[in-house]
Parts: structure tokens; C-alpha cells; sequence
């Protein structure tokens, strides 16, 4: 029926587009070479954001390949996606996809952030399941056994929960504990604490997570808020096995950020309140001074003016600007850009 590889490239590009929300842009001419171009059907994909990992990638499929071999003998794919890098990942990537046909490199316009490069794998991956797990080995692949057979038990989505973090400082360790503390508090979704996007989805999973459109992303919420059967596997995170950590402080408060915007509106209802607060304490202050008029007393000078008034400007500013974080992320989605554009694939997925 399709002559052209081409043709057919695009016809299954309209199909998914029709099927579900569009959040990123495969070129037309890539779409036979995509992992989804063949559509033919793998045990297992390894979806794998990367971002100037170049000093991990040999390391990660030395010990990850093993695994998918055993797990899925001849039925799985690694589907490395590169995050704009600006070190040899690219070039890494694209040696390894040349030496084996079950190793795909999806290489992204620019630096779209992790969350988005992994929506990317999680779009174009065609495996029953799919394990997402970081290339800085932190997340031992080892794993992948233990996971399958909690799946096989029936469960649609097995999530590491960390028991402890080796080679982090107390810093880092402490922010993370309190950043899923506040989670708990600040969402409306049950969120597991001490967990990251380490876990082993179903097909269900993913094809539903790939109908979510929203652009401002926070993927183990999103997985939380889908439902579906889940279950914990405690585990030990290793320590990082080469370079920096790509998660300091401040990308730490904008991903909680999203995390709280995204699945809850308790910080519309907290600047009420503090609004309300503050105008009572306001309201209080006039009746004082009302009451220090018909007295006969001087209400005493500037100082206490100019407190007042710094204090209910701040709450002011602190309320429009917690308005403001919600209508930014609107103004952004209504614009429907895509979330992320590919710019190069490489490695044909071994057909059926």
C-alpha cells in the first residue's frame, strides 16, 4: 500500500496525531527511522533522558544491556534520548545505535529539560513496558527483574522508593526529605515520598500518560494522578557514577513549583486567606487608630506607617504573584507550542 517509506512515515504521524494531543514534532523524514516508525511491537523498552552524560554512557549500557537481554531476549529496546548536550553524548549515543539494532538515539532541538526529554522517549518508545531510569547509574538497572515480576503479579506500575541516598551530602539530602514533605501537604494526589521517575510502567500507563497534554510537566505526579495498580520497590540510590548532578537548588524549587501548580490549588486558597489575614490585621489597625483619634491621643509617628504599609504592600505582591505563576502556565498552554522537537533519530528497532 506505501511504496514510499516516506509516505508511510506521514500517514503514521497523522494517525497519532488524530489519536492524541500533539506535544512534540517528529520531522516527516525521520518517521521511518523513529521507534514507533516500524510499529511493530517490543517486550520491553528502556526510556533514558540524557543530558551531557557522555563520561556514563558507556558504563550505562555495559550494565544495562545485560539485563534487557536477560529480562527480554531479543524483544527490547533502549531508546537513549539527548537532551541538548553540549559535550560528545551525541556522538556516544549515535556509536552505540551503529554496533546494535536494539539501541535508539533520539537526539532533541535544544535543552528542553529533563522531564520533557522524557515525555519524548515515553512518546516514541513501543515497548509493553517501559522502565524509565536516569543514564548517572544513581538507579541501579539491576532492578529490572524485581520490577518485572511485581508486574507480573498484576501490577501496572512499579516505582523505586528510595530507603537511602549514598554519596549525597546533608544538604541534599534534607532538601529532597522536605520537598516531598511539602508535596504531601501542598498536593491534592497521593504522592509516594522519596521517589523519582525511577519505575517500570505497563502499556496502559504510558498510552494514557501520552494523552496528557499540559507542558509544564512533573512526570511521577502525572504518573500518581493516572491511578491505575502500583507498588513500591524499596531500594538503595547509589551514588552518582561520573559527573554533576543536573538537579541543583534552583531547578529543585522550579520542579516543585510545577509539581504544586500542576496538581493543586491550595496556593490560590493559602493567598486568600493570608489576604484575608492581613486585611483583618489591617481593619484592626484603623480601628486602633480611630480609637486613639476620639481619645485625644496623637497616633504615634511614621515608623509604625511606613511598617503597616510595607507590610500589607508585601502581601499584596506576594498574592498577585502566586496569581501570576497560575496565569504564566495558562498564558504558555493556551500558545499550544510543541513541548519538544526532534532533530535527528538514529538506530533502526529490530523487527518482528
Amino acid at each position: 500500500m506505501f511504496d514510499d517509506p516516506h509516505s508511510f512515515a506521514r500517514s503514521v504521524a497523522l494517525a497519532e496525531t488524530a489519536a492524541a494531543p500533539a506535544r512534540g514534532v517528529v520531522p516527516d523524514d525521520l518517521g521511518a527511522l523513529s521507534p514507533r516508525g516500524g510499529r511493530s511491537a517490543v517486550a520491553l523498552s528502556v526510556v533514558v533522558p540524557c543530558y551531557n552524560e557522555e563520561a556514563v554512557i558507556d558504563a550505562l549500557l555495559a550494565r544495562l544491556e545485560p539485563v534487557c537481554e536477560a529480562a527480554a531476549p531479543g524483544s527490547y529496546e533502549i531508546v537513549l534520548v539527548n537532551d541538548g548536550s553540549h559535550d560528545g553524548t551525541w556522538a556516544a549515543i549515535g556509536a552505540h545505535a551503529a554496533r546494535s539494532p536494539h539501541i535508539v538515539g533520539i537526539d532533541l532541538s535544544r535543552n528542553h529539560g529533563h522531564q520533557l526529554a522524557l515525555t519524548a522517549g515515553l512518546s516514541l518508545c513501543r515497548g509493553n513496558h517501559v522502565l524509565v531510569i536516569d543514564a548517572d547509574l544513581q538507579d541501579p538497572p539491576e532492578l529490572l527483574p524485581e520490577m518485572l515480576a511485581l508486574a507480573g503479579q498484576g501490577y501496572d506500575v512499579v516505582y523505586g522508593q528510595r530507603i537511602d541516598r549514598e554519596g549525597e551530602t546533608w544538604f541534599k539530602k534534607s532538601s529532597a526529605s522536605l520537598f516531598y514533605r511539602l508535596l504531601e501537604r501542598l498536593i491534592d494526589i497521593p504522592i509516594p515520598r522519596d521517589t523519582g521517575d525511577f519505575r517500570l510502567m505497563s502499556r496502559a500507563v504510558v498510552d494514557a500518560f501520552n494523552r496528557m497534554p499540559e507542558r509544564h510537566r512533573f512526570v511521577r505526579g502525572m504518573v500518581s494522578w493516572l491511578g491505575f495498580r502500583q507498588v513500591a520497590l524499596p531500594y538503595v540510590r547509589e551514588a552518582r557514577f561520573a559527573g554533576e548532578t543536573h538537579y541543583p537548588l534552583a531547578r529543585m524549587v522550579g520542579l516543585a513549583v510545577d509539581a504544586v501548580t500542576g496538581f493543586s490549588i491550595k496556593p490560590l486558597r493559602m493567598a486568600s486567606i493570608f489576604g484575608a489575614v492581613c486585611g483583618t490585621i489591617g481593619l484592626g489597625l484603623v480601628v486602633w487608630a480611630l480609637w486613639a483619634w476620639l481619645e485625644g491621643r496623637t497616633v504615634s509617628g511614621w515608623t509604625s506607617m511606613i511598617a503597616v504599609t510595607l507590610v500589607l504592600g508585601s502581601a499584596q505582591l506576594m498574592i498577585l504573584g502566586v496569581f501570576g505563576e497560575y496565569l504564566g502556565r495558562m498564558y504558555i498552554e493556551t500558545k499550544n507550542r510543541p513541548a519538544w522537537i526532534v532533530r535527528e533519530i538514529t538506530g533502526r528497532p529490530p523487527h518482528d
